[in-house]
């Protein structure tokens, strides 16, 4: 697993005369999960100006060369001018992973209403999975509790393996068929019975 913090050093080192403390902390939270995530720990970070074309030739040296598992970049999502982590990922990303995003702006905007300002990209080149992250610890914290139920078989599937299944997974050759129409009559009926007349007459 990889991190990339844009502009920012993620060793707290200084850049145009500024301190960067996220990058470490931001590093401890993935590292944190890494039991969950069947063992993985961080193997490299890199801080990278805003510019697409860096961000690009770090996003696929690590991917390509270095066949990294999973790439998480840090900030650079947003409104802004100098934001384009987003842009550099989509020229990168073979397939796009949607419900990735949608799990993580679910959980932020139970914090905040900024989070449907998020841009983010994900996707997948090659065997790495890429992932946007927010640029703020405590929000790769939140995104990173979101995505582990499904992130350690995500990871599984795209090198092949479809082995790796939920703890609840039921196979569907032996779930209870279920008639959806039923069962959505059903509800919208008061549990099957025929709704009386709603007239006052």
């Amino acid at each position: 697993m990889s991190c990339l913090r844009n502009e920012e050093l993620s060793k707290g080192q200084e850049i145009d005369g500024r301190t960067c403390p996220n990058g470490p902390r931001a590093v401890s939270v993935v590292n944190s999960s890494s039991e969950r995530l069947g063992g993985a720990k961080v193997v490299a970070t890199a801080v990278v100006p805003d510019d697409v074309p860096q961000i690009k030739d770090v996003l696929q040296r690590w991917s390509d060369v270095d066949k990294v598992d999973l790439i998480l970049t840090l900030g650079g999502t947003g409104f802004t001018p100098r934001d384009v982590t987003p842009e550099a990922t989509k020229e990168v990303i073979e397939k796009e992973t949607p419900g990735l995003l949608y799990v993580m702006t679910q959980e932020s905007l139970k914090v905040t209403p900024f989070a449907m300002l998020s841009r983010a990209a994900a996707g997948i080149r090659g065997s790495t999975l890429i992932i946007n992250m927010p640029g703020n610890p405590n929000a790769v914290a939140e995104c990173m509790d979101a995505l582990l139920p499904a992130l350690k078989h995500a990871l599984k599937q795209i090198k092949g393996d479809k082995r790796e299944k939920h703890p609840r997974h039921v196979p569907h050759a032996q779930a209870a068929p279920v008639d959806t129409w039923d069962v959505s009559y059903k509800l919208a009926s008061g549990g099957g019975k025929e709704p009386g007349c709603s007239c006052s007459h």
